[in-house]
């Protein structure tokens, strides 16, 4: 890991880019086709890209809208769902798609179990009373972002209750956000038939986070 850490950082470098998305990939080679691939390299490549923001910076703050995904997150005993692996992003792609076309910016899935999960690229919290609540990631990736915005948010004083939220409870919070390395943390105005106001713990996190991925404050800021 090390060692792809900074090759990461020389291809920024080698790029000239200081803001940047950067995707590391490991993929298997072709020297065997077939669901045995024992004898095949692992190869690497990493990618990087100026991604200023994956939601419109103009209209970001007032929340993007969220349909419900048809697919649900598999049941652990089914996939390695907690990897960053491209086979399980098929569905994710497939909501996502579904959810631009009917006009939305994202979908948001539950679970194998009915439970909300996350959106189809970014984990996803909900404040109730100042406390942040977020969905137990026992299915699902417990992506980097999630992890920063839950130490960002303890840092500030700000409660963060993980646990397995039902559907039916959207309707007792005030705000939503989702976040991700692309999504960073952004605010939600809809999921569905739910309804949300962003304010200011979604706003303030939204800002100290992309204060301190630039290097431009702490995040006890």
């Amino acid at each position: 890991m090390a060692e792809i850490d900074e090759a990461c950082k020389a291809t920024a470098a080698k790029n000239g880019l200081k803001d940047c998305y950067v995707r590391p990939i490991a993929w298997r080679g072709s020297e065997m086709i077939g669901v045995s691939a024992q004898q095949t390299k692992i190869h690497v490549a990493i990618a990087v890209w100026e991604w200023p923001s994956y939601f419109d910076p103009a209209t970001k703050a007032k929340g993007i809208r969220l349909t419900w995904a048809k697919y649900q997150r598999p049941d652990p005993k089914t996939a390695p769902v907690a990897a960053k692996a491209a086979g399980l992003y098929m569905i994710c792609t497939i909501s996502k798609h579904a959810a631009e076309k009917d006009g939305y910016a994202d979908a948001m899935m539950l679970d194998y179990r009915g439970y909300v999960a996350e959106a189809t690229g970014a984990n996803v919290f909900f404040v109730k009373d100042g406390v942040l609540h977020t969905p137990k990631p026992d299915c699902f990736l417990d992506g980097i972002t999630r992890r920063t915005v839950i130490d960002i948010a303890k840092g500030k004083g700000i409660e963060v209750v993980e646990r397995h939220i039902q559907k039916e409870e959207l309707s007792t919070f005030t705000e939503c956000f989702i976040v991700g390395t692309a999504a960073e943390v952004t605010p939600v105005s809809e999921v569905g038939e739910f309804k949300f106001t962003p304010a200011k713990l979604s706003l303030d996190l939204m800002d100290t986070y992309a204060a301190l991925v630039r290097g431009e404050a702490m995040a006890t800021a």
